[in-house]
């Protein structure tokens, strides 16, 4: 049941709206003065507040600034009978969501509670189904330039509709980097949908692209909608293009040129309006002189082209995937890593690139029983890597006074060594130091130093 607080100087006031809100199925609470009201605010968390201006002590307006600094999202409807442009305008720019004058129809007043209470409620289920994608895909988490410079890419041909091929490694995030581009576009209320063209043979795949009609072939026991009209206004995402037979690859060819196609066993063509978004792990031109993907076709995807780099061409990037993966699999977030693991961590080669190490992340997160994950609990390919000291390290001497040292100060020297070392940058001069950033900046704290 969706509560109501009600904050207005005149106790009849109060009292019809109760009783006209109550007659709505609402619950009701009220208040006659600011400070009571935020009380209530704290306390009993409503869904929405009908608020009056003009009240003694705190008028609506501040009382307004401290519900939204409480409570952000909250709806806030309001209600005076000193009604003007300029009040109205200034209690929008505060964040109330409406605004209506006494005197007033309650017929009205109730619809307005209706439509603030829904437009509140889909905005939390917007958000809920956005947090469960984020979860669901990931997000592209990295500052090293090559990451940058992708990111400030996806940004750019995000709102187009021309088609676009993502190259890099398997596990490199070209899913990822798909949804980015969909959900940074125009077209993000509307369907992404994914489909890998490796994991299907030639006959599921063209019913699975284009739909099929029934009795289309054995088993079609009705019609079924293929992917491309489920994509329809959205985006399509063709994951490993490449492997595609030469047969379907003309197929597709011609749909995206004409953007039209029939269903398998129909006559009827169909339009769609869809954005196509291309990823393949191998290199295309190869794929051509080998005679398996035609060269018309690549040039149709490759409109706007974009490469991922592998893990090991961005490794400054290890520590930041690391956290985002510890938080993503234990939200708790009383686990971290330690550092010789965390250095095994940064030598690794990652052949299976950012899904290797998420893998890798979940496993120790499942595995270590206290808070420290260490370098016993990573996969023994990982503990075999060398940790190879540069030079620098190698010749690290430290002159040990008779009268002994404080290793606190030690440790400050070290910090802002590693800061100048790396121009200010801290992810650097954690990944110099053999610890995390969130460490870093621990002991920064501690010590009161400031990066």
């Amino acid at each position: 049941m969706n509560k109501i607080l009600v904050i207005d100087d005149e106790e009849h006031m109060c009292w019809a709206l109760e009783k006209g809100l109550r007659q709505e199925g609402y619950q009701v609470i009220t208040a006659t003065r600011g400070k009571q009201g935020l009380e209530l605010l704290r306390n009993e968390t409503p869904s929405l507040v009908i608020l009056d201006l003009k009240m003694p002590e705190m008028d609506g307006l501040e009382v307004l600034i401290k519900a939204k600094d409480l409570l952000p999202n909250l709806p806030v409807i309001m209600i005076t009978a000193h009604g003007t442009i300029d009040t109205a305008i200034e209690a929008m720019k505060l964040g109330a969501t409406d605004y209506i004058t006494k005197p007033f129809d309650l017929d009205e007043l109730k619809l307005v509670v209706k439509q603030a209470i829904m437009v509140s409620h889909l905005q939390e289920e917007v958000s809920f189904l956005r947090s469960e994608l984020n979860k669901r895909y990931g997000r592209i988490v990295g500052n090293s330039q090559a990451i940058q410079d992708v990111c400030t890419l996806i940004e750019r041909v995000a709102d187009s509709n021309a088609t676009v091929l993502i190259t890099g490694e398997s596990g490199t995030g070209k899913e990822v980097s798909a949804l980015s581009i969909h959900q940074l576009s125009s077209r993000r209320e509307k369907p992404f949908v994914p489909i890998n063209c490796a994991a299907l043979p030639e006959s599921l795949l063209e019913s699975e692209l284009f739909g099929h009609e029934k009795g289309a072939f054995t088993g079609a026991v009705a019609r079924k909608l293929g992917r491309f009209e489920l994509a329809n206004h959205g985006t399509l995402f063709l994951d490993e293009v490449t492997e595609m037979p030469l047969s379907m690859q003309v197929k597709l060819l011609r749909v995206l040129q004409e953007r039209q196609f029939e269903r398998v066993g129909g006559t009827e063509s169909i339009k769609v309006d869809v954005r196509v978004i291309a990823a393949t792990n191998r290199d295309p031109l190869e794929s051509i002189r080998n005679g398996t993907f035609r060269e018309d076709l690549y040039y149709r995807l490759n409109v706007l082209p974009i490469h991922l780099p592998p893990l090991r061409e961005r490794k400054e990037d290890i520590s930041l995937l690391v956290m985002h993966f510890l938080e993503k699999f234990n939200p708790s977030h009383n686990q971290f890593i330690s550092p010789d693991a965390m250095g095994l961590l940064l030598s690794y080669e990652w052949p299976g690139n950012i899904r290797e190490l998420q893998n890798v992340v979940e496993r120790a997160v499942i595995l270590s029983q206290g808070h420290e994950i260490k370098s016993h609990h990573l996969p023994k390919e990982i503990q075999r890597t060398p940790t190879s000291k540069t030079e620098e390290q190698q010749e690290l001497i430290i002159n040990f006074p008779d009268q002994g040292i404080s290793f606190e100060d030690v440790e400050k020297e070290l910090i802002l060594k590693a800061m100048e070392k790396s121009n200010g940058n801290q992810t650097k001069a954690a990944q110099l130091l053999g610890i995390t950033r969130s460490a870093l900046l621990y002991r920064a704290q501690k010590y009161q130093l400031k990066l």
